[in-house]
């Protein structure tokens, strides 16, 4: 089982990093880490990540995984990228999505007509690539399964793992890396976060961050 993760500048690391640690100990699984041309690219957190393999070497997947960022309103410009999900996902027993990634998949093509899930902040512009936004942590339809924001792509990695090899293996894997979340504080989404606290971070954040992946979203679709 190949299972290839497409990275670009301004990733987000935890998008990625979340779901490769739990999808490579899937018994059989090879993991490709690709980039555009198999060099360095740059994280939202200050490091780099090393791919294994450039977009021309890598194998066909049967799980394709696009984690998000920031660089994804680059990203879904990027004709090189866009057209490696697209042809990738042609064969593909699974194509993913963690966060934002799922625009790259859009760009793609693979929303149109599909149920689907993103970062709560952005889940509005979704209908853009012809998608149907679905409240949940993570959305399958047919071999599209798309997670929520960032950590959600644990969540996601165990629900594929237990689809591709079983539940007990899922289950496994879970124990052997301790996922056993508690964390210290109710409201991780915004139906279970003071009003205030949601507000104060979309104006702080999410607002402008919003708006600029509209508009590269709206650019992107006018150029094609």
């Amino acid at each position: 089982m190949n299972i290839v993760f497409v990275l670009f500048d301004n990733v987000t690391q935890l998008d990625f990093a979340g779901p490769v640690q739990f999808l490579s100990r899937l018994p059989g699984a090879t993991t490709y880490i690709a980039s555009t041309d198999g060099k360095a690219v740059s994280t939202d957190c200050g490091f780099a990540i090393v791919p294994n393999t450039s977009f021309a070497d890598c194998p066909q997947a049967d799980i394709i995984c696009v984690p998000g960022g920031h660089g994804v309103r680059e990203a879904i410009a990027n004709t090189a990228i866009v057209e490696f999900v697209r042809e990738q996902a042609k064969a593909a027993d699974w194509i993913t999505s963690v966060c934002t990634g799922s625009f790259i998949l859009g760009a793609a093509g693979l929303l149109n007509g599909k149920r689907a899930t993103t970062h709560w902040a952005y889940t509005q512009l979704l209908p853009l690539f012809g998608a149907t936004h679905e409240e949940a942590r993570v959305v399958r339809d047919g071999n599209l399964v798309t997670a929520g924001g960032v950590t959600s792509g644990i969540d996601f990695a165990l629900e594929l793992m237990a689809l591709a090899k079983g539940e007990d293996v899922a289950r496994s894997i879970q124990l052997a890396l301790e996922y056993d979340p508690a964390p210290p504080f109710d409201g991780g989404h915004p139906s279970r976060t003071a009003r205030p606290l949601v507000e104060g971070l979309k104006a702080r954040v999410y607002d402008k961050a919003a708006a600029d992946m509209e508009a590269a979203i709206c650019a992107t679709l006018a150029a094609t």
